[in-house]
This record gives C-alpha cells, sequence and structure tokens, in this order.
C-alpha cells in the first residue's frame, strides 16, 4: 500500500497502532512531542520521523490524531488560538482526512469538524477500546462516526488497527459511543471490587470470586480482564491512567447534561473515581482504583502471607 499516512501521539496506545500500520505495508510519518520516541519507532518498526506538524500533514492523504484529549487534538489540528505557526492544517491539503482516534468530547469534535471542513478536509472521529495488548496485537475495537464515503474510504487503515469496526453514525457519535463504554467498564471495575473486598472479609478467595464471576452472570470485561492480570499480580499497569479514565467519564456526564438525561448512578460513579484520585499517586494507572476500595476497607486482594 502505498498511501502515505500521518500519525500524530506515540503514546502507550498510538505506538504499537502506528506500529500495525507500517505492519501492514502503509507508508507511515511520525510526529511526537518527544522527538527520541520518534526516532525510537522509526528504528524499531520504520517509516519516517516528521520534525514537525506541518511537514508531517505534507502531501499525506490521511492524518491520525492519538493524542490524551480532545483540547489537545485542537490543539495540534489549528494551533494555539488559530496563530501557533506548527499545526496539522498549515499544510494538510483539500481532499485529505483528518482521523481522531482519541478520546475526545462529541460537541467538540463536531466544532472542529465543522473547522476543517472549511478548507475542505474530512474528519473522523475513530476512538478505539481494548488496551495496550489489543492495540499491539492489531485486534481493537474502533468506533467510528463521521461521513459514510469517508468511513469506506479510510476502512482498510482501520481494519489495520481493530478486527472490529462500528460504525456508530454521524461525527461525533464514536466519541459519545467511547465516553458510554468507558462509563460502563468504570462502573464494572469498581463493582467488581467492593463484592470481592466483601467476600475476601467474609473468608472467601478473590481469585476463585473472579473465576465464579467469570462462568457466571457478574462477567464483565474487568472481571475477565484486570484482576488476574493487574490486580491480584499487584503490577497496577494495565496501560491506560486513572486521568484518563475520569476524563472520559466527565465526557459521559457532560452529554448525559447535553441530552438532558438524569444519570444518578453514573454522577456517584464519577465521584468515587475523583476521590480516589485524589488520595493516589500521580500518573496512577486506571487500575489503581483497587487499592484505594482497599484502603476503605482496610483489606487487600492481594496474595496472603
Amino acid at each position: 500500500m502505498t498511501e502515505l499516512i500521518g500519525f500524530v501521539g506515540l503514546g502507550n496506545m498510538g505506538r504499537p497502532m502506528a506500529a500495525r500500520l507500517v505492519g501492514a505495508g502503509f507508508t507511515v510519518r511520525v510526529f511526537d512531542v518527544d522527538t527520541e520516541a520518534a526516532q525510537r519507532f522509526t528504528e524499531e518498526h520504520g517509516g519516517e520521523a516528521a520534525p514537525s506538524l506541518a511537514a508531517l500533514a505534507s502531501n499525506t492523504e490521511v492524518v491520525i490524531t492519538m493524542l490524551p484529549d480532545g483540547a489537545v487534538v485542537r490543539a495540534v489540528v489549528l494551533g494555539d488560538g488559530g496563530a501557533l505557526d506548527d499545526c496539522l492544517l498549515r499544510s494538510m491539503r483539500p481532499g485529505s482526512v483528518l482521523i481522531d482516534m482519541s478520546s475526545s468530547a462529541p460537541m467538540g469534535t463536531q466544532s472542529l469538524g465543522k473547522r476543517v471542513a472549511e478548507e475542505g478536509i474530512a474528519l473522523l472521529d475513530a476512538p478505539v477500546s481494548g488496551g495496550v495488548p489489543r492495540a499491539e496485537q492489531g485486534t481493537l475495537s474502533i468506533m467510528v462516526g463521521g461521513d459514510p464515503p469517508v468511513r469506506a474510504r479510510c476502512r482498510k487503515i482501520l481494519e489495520a488497527m481493530g478486527t472490529q469496526i462500528f460504525e456508530t453514525g454521524v461525527l461525533g457519535s464514536g466519541h459519545a459511543m467511547k465516553a458510554l463504554n468507558n462509563l460502563v467498564s468504570a462502573a464494572g471495575l469498581i463493582a467488581a471490587t467492593e463484592a470481592l473486598l466483601i467476600g475476601r472479609r467474609f473468608g472467601l478467595d478473590p481469585s476463585m470470586m473472579i473465576d465464579v464471576l467469570n462462568a457466571s452472570s457478574g462477567r464483565n470485561y474487568s472481571t475477565e480482564n484486570k484482576f488476574h492480570q493487574f490486580v491480584f499480580s499487584r503490577r497496577f499497569d494495565s496501560g491506560f491512567s486513572l486521568d484518563l479514565m475520569i476524563k472520559d467519564l466527565g465526557t459521559a456526564l457532560d452529554l448525559a447534561d447535553q441530552t438532558g438525561t438524569p444519570a444518578p448512578l453514573s454522577t456517584e460513579c464519577r465521584t468515587l473515581w475523583a476521590r480516589a484520585r485524589s488520595e493516589l499517586d500521580d500518573h496512577a494507572d486506571h487500575t489503581a482504583v483497587v487499592r484505594w476500595f482497599e484502603a476503605l476497607a482496610r483489606t487487600s486482594l492481594g496474595p496472603l502471607g
């Protein structure tokens, strides 16, 4: 495949996603504020490291952003208030496509889409779910919003990174779905944590409890993919930060407000996560929320002895 793809953001998720594109045969030009990270990527995977955002966007058909939030995406695309010299819009050409795979706010995405459309550029929102392991395997779930012809044009690119591509509807719908997915995920993780703590204090083995839950109606993504791997092992290093989870919960609650939807459980869920964040280490992984619940219960889910 000769199509040139620009990829901005080589963090925990962006790095393996860009590597999957290289592996699929695309020509990939990367950029990260950490220039050493971009250089390491090209040494390990191939591709080309761009010296600037404008250089990355020059002559590319598609540019992908995988960044912390929508505010960072907007600054990268438009510059700092429109005045920053180095930005994608400076060099992106009419007819090209911008794919935001970050977890951004839906309304902000729609606003950005209108702005880039003035320059003849199409925007898709295509956030992902599955974490670092599935990014490395190229088996992410991807939720894509935007115009159908643009989605069709970019399908092969997305299929290089994910095995389940969900076309969610209009621009912004992918970001809405991602935030709501993470709301359900966040609630499931802390519900399972409370159940395990109750069980351990009663005398049940947490590892056995997870096995029972995974064979029963209490099964969820966290019971299947987080407790044995990151909690019982005491690693707490899934690759998705506590700060990002709280940001996504805020996006989901903003969406509830914008749609006039009462969400008392969701509100309480975010409150608990925010309380945990205030007492845990900076840069904590989101699975470390379990440590906060353990402290409340004065009970550990780690190995006895």
